[in-house]
């Protein structure tokens, strides 16, 4: 792409960039995106529950918000602002005169999108403009980019931008800082005809491949050497071979790793989930083309050496797997079989029978009383055998195994020589021999080029950008390092969370899950100035946030964070509004609860009270109907008590059902049951709710209702999940349990006493998440047509919602990650398994929306409406209570 090689200067002066205040029109094009960027956050955060989950943390790195599908400019992005070097380079970007161009555009709005990253107070920032630039240029809105591909038309761009901005040449790249940065050249070599070619090649993201290789420097051993190609010629063979040498190292080396090809019986590409190990410092020594000779003597030995080791390996494993036949055994194994095999006595014939067997049975002398009229001095008796490799010997109880049927003493103890010989000459040369070799061998390998004159150019790894999913479908992330404060950072879209090089490894190498490092980025560790903060000219100090911008920009984030802070307080002011007045304390009349009853049982013994504790009805309706069970209880015992006091409350819940309903008066404030049998919900709904209120350990008073208690627990264990149909109320519940961990977080908000304790509500919000997606999946496996699209509609309207909202930074917690990463996992899986057309299909449309829920603009569904037989709704009857409340009019005994 560039003409001649790229120039040496160094990197901190490469164009000399300045901003001028005066400048009228960019000042007012600032102002016009800031307010676009105001009505973009506006929008986004209406979508969340308060614009006070999104406040940034001191210190604390942003992140990107995700647009939908635009995971992977995220990913980019984030690698490179956090690369100082590059930053300060995009930051003092100026052009001095006005040009209509795309990629000049698209550098302003870069520009604007990392001063926001430096000095935003937001958590996270909205990339929209500079996206839709790029989405124009790949002619397409919605199909999600790859990142290979995202990177060079970024490249591009910037290095068109800097050469407008140099000197309006497009021809001339010799000062251009993106050549300089990203760019660098190798020498390719090809000998034909013992003569030897070359040319001098330009690079910049160097392509390495996958398959076939297990680290990242067998991928460059691999791609700087291909293999020789033989022709037949009328009168020789010619052999051409090609070697590339780096020439010159880019201060930023980036690796695209191939795992992606295209398989021609399926006609569609895949994903390659093989493991591939890289380091944190690799040296480049070996593959620059100045230590070419030394190289090339190593690469020779190297060879002969990995022969070598082949040999070696192949040896141990004829050991290891010995035979010729369809399975193989350990030799040591089978030496010792056969051993066993000779000492073993035939079924039919004692040891006290027969004294030959008797001298070579291995039987303890404490439990074989013919032991002690034995020969001492008989060699056989002592003889020990050797315990096998990989096996103990069986049990004495064991089934008799097969043994000779005749051995004489001499042919018994030439056997045992012989085979304790072999198996002392077969350890000899594994251990002794071939497992030293190995190790000699590996080692010296491993050493090869880690000498001092090969280890003088070291690479520091700076970022691994991530990729899960398949070819067709995945997320894509980033870890960083952070240069200062020496730790891994993750980068998930709007998420950035401190990470480890442990975590980086479990995601990044492959060969486990579908997650797997897509492109490595190294910086040269030999260039400080590249991870350099800005400092100050007059103190040397370094420059951190708001400080370290240009005066055009620090206006503009200054704007920003002030229509933020404009923003939380609008919000404050709506939502937190304070009452009017506070409450009169209530009398003791108005605390007392009264339960219910249509008519006064003659049979029912006082209630007994269960302490100094206030009672729900539902509590204290049941109560009642124990003590109406007493007699029940004390003629026929537990069973029958609980039996008749369900009875009694079910009625009791019924006839309360048929009541009228009033503005001050509503029966299904007493018990959820009420609601129920107005709803016409099921018979085992009804009586499974009933149960579970026998069962609270608020009962444990009496001895009479601590075993009732226990009956009800010990019924309630005999219900199946597969005998009640919970699939509808499972949804239901899960839009419930949304509902209440949002309402509760803004509950708490207001006061650490006003809510409940969340990890409650998480905790069965996970389980109802699990259940429903396992009952999606079954129905989506089950190939029927109306079972599948049961299961895709459990999945877009439960399962997925549901995992965009626990995936909001101010609400995500690691049990809610390992949630929803085996539920990722578990609909990867799919993509290996041979489905029908119709069903990749429509795994296809909904799995992304799985891998990236970020993209997701959920509206949390309304729950269920309250079906009323009268007028007056809950909402109306509760406003009439708040106002009661706030004006005194509340009786005391309402």
């Amino acid at each position: 792409m560039f003409s001649g090689a790229p120039p040496k200067d160094d990197l901190q002066t490469p164009i000399e960039l300045s901003m001028q205040e005066s400048q009228a029109e960019e000042i007012e094009a600032l102002e016009d995106r800031a307010a676009r960027v105001k009505r973009k956050c506006c929008e986004a955060q209406g979508e969340s529950c308060s614009p006070a989950d999104w406040i940034r943390q001191d210190g604390w790195p942003v992140g990107i918000h995700n647009m939908g599908n635009t995971c992977w400019f995220s990913a980019v992005i984030q690698s490179l602002f956090h690369l100082p070097v590059f930053r300060r380079l995009v930051l003092n970007y100026c052009l001095s005169e006005r040009i209509l161009e795309k990629n000049i555009a698209f550098m302003q709005e870069l520009r604007c999108l990392f001063a926001l990253m430096v000095g935003s107070t937001r958590r996270f920032v909205d990339p929209s403009a500079a996206v839709e630039l790029l989405r124009e240029a790949f002619r397409s809105s919605e199909a999600q980019q790859d990142v290979s591909e995202f990177t060079h038309k970024l490249l591009d761009w910037l290095e068109d931008a800097f050469q407008l901005a140099a000197n309006g040449n497009l021809e001339d790249k010799k000062e251009n800082p993106m050549v300089h940065l990203f760019y660098g050249t190798f020498v390719a070599e090809r000998t034909h005809e013992g003569k030897t070619l070359s040319n001098i090649e330009q690079f910049g993201q160097y392509p390495l491949q996958v398959n076939g290789f297990n680290n990242l420097e067998e991928c460059l051993e691999g791609a700087m050497v291909e293999g020789e190609i033989e022709a037949l010629h009328p009168d020789q063979t010619i052999s051409s071979g090609s070697k590339r040498w780096f020439s010159k190292l880019p201060p930023v080396l980036t690796f695209e790793l191939s795992r992606f090809e295209f398989n021609q019986s399926l006609g569609r590409p895949e994903k390659i989930h093989k493991k591939l190990e890289f380091q944190e410092i690799i040296y480049m020594d070996r593959y620059l083309h100045k230590n070419n000779e030394q190289t090339y003597n190593r690469r020779g030995e190297v060879k002969r050496m990995k022969e070598h080791l082949t040999v070696l390996q192949q040896k141990l494993e004829c050991y290891r797997s010995y035979g010729s036949g369809p399975t193989n055994y350990p030799l040591a194994d089978m030496l010792q079989y056969m051993l066993e095999f000779a000492c073993t006595k035939p079924t039919s014939v004692s040891p006290a029978e027969d004294p030959k067997l008797a001298a070579s049975s291995p039987t303890p002398p404490s439990s074989n009383p013919q032991h002690t009229d034995a020969n001492p001095d008989d060699t056989s008796q002592r003889m020990p055998i050797y315990k096998p490799f990989t096996q103990c010997r069986p049990p004495m109880d064991a089934p008799p195994h097969p043994a000779p049927h005749s051995v004489t003493e001499e042919e018994l103890r030439f056997v045992k020589t012989c085979l304790q010989r072999w198996r002392t000459e077969m350890e000899n040369n594994m251990d002794g021999t071939l497992k030293a070799s190995i190790d000699r061998v590996s080692q010296a390998l491993e050493g090869m080029y880690s000498d001092n004159r090969l280890c003088q150019v070291p690479y520091r790894l700076h970022a691994v950008l991530v990729h899960e999913g398949q070819a067709l479908a995945g997320h894509y992330w980033a870890y960083i390092y952070d240069h200062s404060n020496q730790c891994w950072m993750k980068y998930n879209d709007v998420i950035v969370s401190e990470s480890s090089w442990e975590e980086l490894v479990r995601d990044s190498y492959g060969g486990m899950t579908n997650a797997s490092a897509y492109c490595l980025m190294y910086i040269d560790d030999r260039l400080p100035h590249l991870i350099a903060e800005d400092t100050d000219d007059e103190t040397g100090q370094v420059m951190q946030g708001m400080d370290s911008l240009p005066p055009i920009l620090g206006r503009y984030v200054r704007q920003d964070n002030h229509w933020f802070q404009q923003e939380l307080r609008e919000w404050e002011e709506q939502l937190y509004q304070p009452p009017q007045q506070e409450p009169a304390a209530p009398t003791a009349a108005s605390t007392t609860t009264r339960v219910p009853s249509k008519k006064k049982d003659e049979s029912a013994e006082p209630v007994p009270q269960p302490g100094p504790m206030m009672l729900t009805p539902a509590m204290q309706g049941i109560i009642m109907a124990i003590a109406k069970a007493r007699q029940a209880f004390d003629n026929e015992g537990p069973e029958a008590g609980l039996i008749k006091a369900f009875q009694e409350e079910y009625s009791r819940l019924f006839e309360l059902s048929q009541e009228e309903t009033t503005a001050q008066q509503d029966p299904r404030l007493h018990h959820a049951l009420v609601y129920f049998f107005q709803n016409k919900a099921p018979n085992c709904v009804i009586e499974r709710t009933l149960l579970e209120g026998f069962t609270d350990r608020n009962l444990s008073f009496d001895d009479r209702s601590i075993s009732i208690m226990r009956e009800a627990r010990a019924k309630l264990r005999l219900i199946k999940p597969e005998d009640m149909d919970m699939e509808e109320y499972m949804v239901c519940a899960l839009n419930y349990l949304n509902h209440a961990y949002k309402d509760n977080t803004m509950l708490l908000r207001r006061g650490e006493k006003r809510g409940v304790d969340q990890s409650l509500i998480a905790l069965y919000r996970r389980r109802c998440l699990k259940e429903l997606n396992d009952n999606a999946a079954t129905l989506f496996r089950s190939s029927e047509v109306n079972g599948v699209e049961e299961g895709v509609i459990i999945m877009n309207e439960a399962v997925i919602p549901c995992m965009h909202l626990m995936s909001r930074p101010d609400m995500i917690s690691q049990e809610d990650l390992d949630t929803m990463e085996a539920i990722r996992s578990h609909w990867c899986s799919y993509l290996e398994v041979d489905l029908d057309d119709s069903l990749q299909l429509k795994l296809g449309e909904f799995l992304p929306r799985v891998l990236d829920c970020s993209t997701e603009r959920v509206v949390l569904k309304d729950p269920p409406t309250v079906r009323s037989k009268v007028p007056h709704d809950l909402c109306s009857r509760l406003a009439l209570l708040r106002l009661m409340v706030r004006t005194g009019t509340l009786a005391d005994d309402r």
